[in-house]
């Protein structure tokens, strides 16, 4: 039994499904395949998730109405789900475990995003430490240089 809601998309390797900026209006869930999540950081794809069957993506534009943050790519011949916002209320009111199920997929993002901070973090502390110490190394050579 097919729902009203549901409208499938297929898309082949390579496909852009959506670009970093583009307006958001709808979710999308894997059916078959999977796609992968980029962001433009500096000039550089950087990667932030790869989706494959029976995950959710594009949630974000759609619950808070603002552009795409990344850039979302097939990376296999792929079919989706697409959801709109109203048909998201829609499929939640008639499937509390359908929200149940999201609320613990982005919680687990939500874990994998503080430990990538954590590690920048921990990253930026020591590059600082490190200048501070060539820094002190440098200033103490001045100091003793004959000049």
């Amino acid at each position: 039994m097919a729902a009203r809601y549901l409208d499938e998309r297929t898309y082949e390797t390579g496909d852009i499904i959506f670009a970093e900026g583009d307006p958001g209006s709808e979710m999308f869930i894997v059916s078959e395949g999977h796609v992968v999540i980029t962001k433009q950081v500096a000039g550089r794809d950087v990667f932030l998730a790869a989706q494959g069957r029976g995950d959710f993506f594009g949630e974000m534009a759609l619950l808070t109405s603002s552009p795409r943050h990344g850039t979302c790519v097939a990376l296999v011949p792929t079919r989706l789900v697409a959801i709109k916002s109203g048909e998201l209320l829609m499929k939640l009111r008639r499937d509390p475990t359908f929200a149940l199920e999201m609320l613990q997929q982005m919680t687990r993002r939500i874990g994998y995003l503080e430990e990538q901070m954590a590690k920048l973090m921990e990253q930026e502390l020591a590059s600082r430490q490190e200048l501070a110490t060539i820094l002190a190394k440098s200033e103490y050579r001045l100091r003793d240089s004959p000049g």
